[in-house]
């Protein structure tokens, strides 16, 4: 929790209101401005009571009674004070309505004067009920300023909440990869180990420029493209040091790379299952990539013929089913993938709107 940036949004709130409160006391006094000597106690007891009505309701009421729904509760209360308030001020700090013709009343100068007798007509008998109106205008903006403050609060904890889920859930999904593809990838070289093939210098110097990448890069929310596209070329070039017949592997990739980012990892595990799965068991494999990069939009393309049609169990639900759940979280309306299967032959198109690199 940020104990700084509550305060300062604290801060911030109390000198919105003192402002605000500020402008409307002030705009009440403009009836004043040719003698402020005429100001009486009537003028302070209104806005006094205003305010302690406007917090009361904000910081117990409302919270207390309104959103919890108990709502005669609420109305029995601020009906008790609207009234209290108003018989207050009408009784005690009010003009006396049948006195007021014969009340002495002075000029700007201080002298006593006699108005003409139009003017001394007694006030309406509505004038009454205005502090009621006051106090019922200063409880509904309270109550409404309250009301949408914890609506706005209660959307950013819930943001923050989905934000923290959604986090967490694609770090796992991450964590997931990583040793799916460590795995994979250590199986490769032990297949040249096993074999006493000279390539196996090759094949390990490749492996460590992956793991530079996987520990350096992919805990960013994002990579490069160039990064990412260099990543996959390794990954296939470590495929090709093992098998014995990589005539049908093809990779066609074209379009600008630059400035452009991508979700790391993102492509690999269909490549993982086209290899996997479009392997024989003599090592005869048959995979083709396409990848097309257009503005910001990339095409991709993975095809590969259903050699091998047993499963690994221990490894079920990590591939396909791990990116649809990362595309789903990373690229909500922003991709579109497909996927057809045929008897022997399986196909994958992902198109996917890719965002600017941040420098």
């Amino acid at each position: 929790m940020n104990l700084e940036g509550i305060t300062n949004n604290n801060s911030n709130k109390i000198l919105i209101h003192s402002i605000i409160w500020c402008f409307l006391i002030i705009a009440s006094l403009l009836p004043f401005y040719q003698n402020f000597t005429s100001i009486n106690a009537e003028f302070y007891v209104q806005w006094s009571s205003g305010i302690i009505i406007f917090y009361a309701n904000y910081f117990y009421f409302v919270p207390n009674l309104l959103l919890q729904k108990k709502y005669a509760a609420y109305l029995g209360i601020i009906f008790a004070i609207v009234t209290f308030f108003s018989c207050l001020k009408i009784f005690y700090f009010s003009p006396d309505f049948h006195n007021f013709p014969h009340q002495k009343l002075y000029d700007a100068a201080g002298k006593e004067f006699i108005p003409e007798k139009r003017f001394l007509k007694k006030p309406p008998f509505f004038f009454k009920f205005f502090p009621s109106l006051f106090y019922l205008f200063i409880v509904t903006i309270s109550t409404i300023i309250k009301t949408l403050s914890e609506y706005y609060t209660n959307q950013q904890n819930k943001l923050i909440s989905e934000t923290r889920k959604t986090t967490t859930e694609l770090n796992y999904l991450r964590k997931q990869t990583n040793p799916h593809f460590l795995f994979n990838a250590l199986n490769s070289i032990y297949s040249l180990a096993y074999k006493k093939s000279d390539l196996v210098p090759d094949a390990i110097v490749t492996l460590s420029e992956m793991m530079r990448y996987m520990l350096y890069e992919t805990d960013n929310k994002a990579v490069s493209l160039e990064k990412e596209i260099n990543y996959i070329k390794n990954y296939i070039d470590l495929q090709k040091l093992r098998l014995n017949n990589i005539e049908n592997i093809f990779i066609n990739i074209h379009g600008d790379t630059r400035n452009k980012s991508i979700e790391p990892m993102l492509l690999i595990s269909f490549i993982e299952n086209a290899f996997k799965y479009g392997t024989d068991y003599k090592g005869t494999t048959y995979v083709k990539i396409k990848i097309s990069i257009e503005d910001n939009i990339l095409d991709f393309w993975i095809e590969n013929r259903i050699e091998n049609q047993i499963k690994d169990p221990n490894n079920s639900g990590i591939g396909l089913a791990n990116i649809k759940n990362r595309l789903n979280i990373l690229y909500p309306n922003a991709h579109q993938l497909t996927i057809n299967q045929t008897d022997n032959k399986y196909c994958v198109h992902l198109n996917l709107k890719l965002e600017p690199l941040e420098n």
